[in-house]
């Protein structure tokens, strides 16, 4: 057997290599790409639902809702006087929920290239000082716990499409490789900063 060398410096600097790398080492590939854009047309219609579901989720703890109450990177609108103030129905939370549900979309139908690899890694560093609103500072257990939720979330949806074995399996694991390589792109901007 041979061993494919990695250059973990690069890991570091090269956001592309570091997918490349993760991608290979999960098995993440056309064929989950595929799949995925296969679920497009089952997910794209239940986006509104799961971004609601999704900041329902958010609005049930202070500790993920005082996140939204700084100003959010590109929103100009009026911005809520504190946690109390911030609604569901407040300008600024639609603004966020339009953010989310173009994620979402995207994930399900755009191309897996060099464009969408820079995407999911500012996923990540939109959520720190690093970029966006200097006032924003998510800590990394609330990225966990909202990333795991929209795992659930996203396996609960799959699973109620009642798709035969096969393509249900497919689904899950495709879907569980992506939320993974996600997790690192989100998580490797925490390592930075600490």
């Amino acid at each position: 057997m041979t061993i494919a060398h990695i250059d973990e410096t690069r890991l570091e600097t090269d956001t592309g290599y570091r997918f490349g790398y993760l991608a290979e080492f999960i098995g993440f590939g056309k064929d989950d790409i595929d799949a995925i854009h296969s679920a497009a047309p089952h997910l794209g219609p239940l986006v509104p639902a799961l971004v609601d579901a999704v900041y329902d989720k958010l609005f049930s703890y202070d500790a993920t809702k005082r996140h939204f109450v700084p100003r959010q990177s590109g929103y100009d609108g009026p911005i809520p006087e504190g946690l109390d103030a911030l609604t569901l129905e407040h300008p600024m939370i639609a603004f966020r929920k339009q953010h989310l549900g173009r994620y979402l979309t995207r994930l399900v139908t755009g191309e897996y290239d060099a464009k969408m690899v820079d995407y999911l890694d500012m996923v990540g560093k939109i959520h720190t000082p690093e970029a966006g609103s200097a006032e924003l500072d998510v800590p990394l257990v609330q990225m966990n716990a909202l990333l795991g939720f929209v795992a659930t979330a996203v396996t609960q949806t799959i699973l109620s499409f009642a798709l035969d074995r096969q393509t249900e399996s497919r689904l899950l694991l495709a879907f569980g490789k992506l939320l993974w390589i996600q997790n690192d792109l989100i998580t490797r901007h925490y390592q930075l900063v600490a």
